[in-house]
């Protein structure tokens, strides 16, 4: 029955996931547990028949809920399940990524421990495509990844200040307020704040790891890079302390390449050798991969796209002086 009571409940938004949907409902059903778990897939008015999907899976197991998500925005469909979620801890996995078949086992062990607040694991970008393909060797690289340890697998357990997915007890969610649904991009990364802003800890286990898909073209690559720009200012302006060292490192780059052009001669040619110089380590990383010739267009695509939508919020929600005001402090913690 639903009123019952479940040890985990899995929250899943899915839009348009109609051509992975089955293989990873399917890894998602085969989660090996030693306890009680539901799925609940909040659809959000999906057009490619992923709801058809959803809905013939959930008449043949009864751990699967679909829900309905008008907003068709991420948060609004993690908040929905929330609600709905009977469980007394809570999962999020998404519907573009495979998962370990322990991976609600391992995380439930390590929040059992204590200590914690999130439990994580690595993102590790799996190709499924041409471009996809060129996405996920970029993503395997430092250049492509930046700052984002989570991005890496490591022989051991380390902090992170957010993940990809995880785990949560269904308490610290509930007293934060669950996921904020002005941040359309970049939620996690918001309530990972809040969590460490309350003290909490968050935790990256490498035996969690989980394979998700890059978007297949340039263009979807573009837009996804230009958001994550836009709200990491949305996000720093919330919590200055968020901000990382490696964050401003695209818009520093969009802003020499400006410089390179119009800027007066002397910085002009001062530009024009940082330029060369990224240009140069794009080449070598792109070589060292194997892909000499199309890496650097994934890379400039990656890079570009998210200085400027971090260009674009400054000049729209207003420059996040106060984060990077603390980028001059110690940052250790980063």
């Amino acid at each position: 029955m639903e009123t019952e009571a479940v040890d985990v409940s899995v929250l899943i938004p899915v839009r348009n996931e109609a051509a992975h949907l089955r293989d990873v409902a399917a890894a998602m059903q085969a989660q090996e547990l030693d306890g009680t778990f539901e799925l609940l897939f909040v659809d959000g008015r999906s057009e490619d028949g992923s709801r058809a999907i959803l809905e013939e899976l959930a008449a043949a197991d009864p751990r699967v809920r679909v829900l309905d998500n008008p907003a068709r925005r991420t948060p609004h469909a993690l908040n929905l399940a929330l609600r709905a979620a009977r469980g007394r801890m809570i999962a999020r996995m998404d519907a573009h990524a495979r998962y370990p078949p322990d991976y609600l086992a391992r995380g439930i062990e390590r929040l059992r421990k204590g200590d914690v607040d999130q439990v994580t694991g690595p993102a590790l970008a799996e190709g499924d495509g041409r471009w996809s393909a060129l996405v996920a060797l970029a993503l395997s690289t430092r250049l492509g990844t930046g700052g984002a340890d989570f991005r890496h697998t490591s022989d051991g357990e380390f902090d992170v200040d957010s993940g990809f997915a995880g785990l949560w007890t269904r308490e610290t969610l509930e007293r934060l307020g669950g996921w904020d649904e002005g941040w359309v991009n970049d939620q996690d990364f918001e309530l990972a704040a809040r969590i460490r802003k309350s003290g909490g800890r968050i935790v990256c286990v490498p035996a969690m790891a989980a394979g998700y898909f890059p978007r297949d073209s340039l263009r979807a690559l573009a837009e996804q890079y230009h958001r994550y720009g836009f709200y990491r200012v949305k996000t720093s302006l919330r919590h200055p302390e968020s901000l990382r060292r490696s964050h401003v490192v695209a818009p520093a780059l969009v802003l020499t390449a400006g410089a390179a052009l119009a800027a007066p001669r002397p910085l002009r040619r001062a530009a024009r050798t940082g330029l060369a110089a990224y240009a140069a380590a794009v080449l070598a990383t792109s070589a060292r991969a194997g892909r000499p010739a199309e890496l650097p267009l994934v890379f400039a695509t990656m890079h570009f796209s998210w200085g400027i939508g971090f260009l674009r919020a400054c000049s729209v929600l207003g420059v996040p002086w106060k984060a990077l005001a603390s980028l001059t402090t110690d940052s250790a913690s980063r």
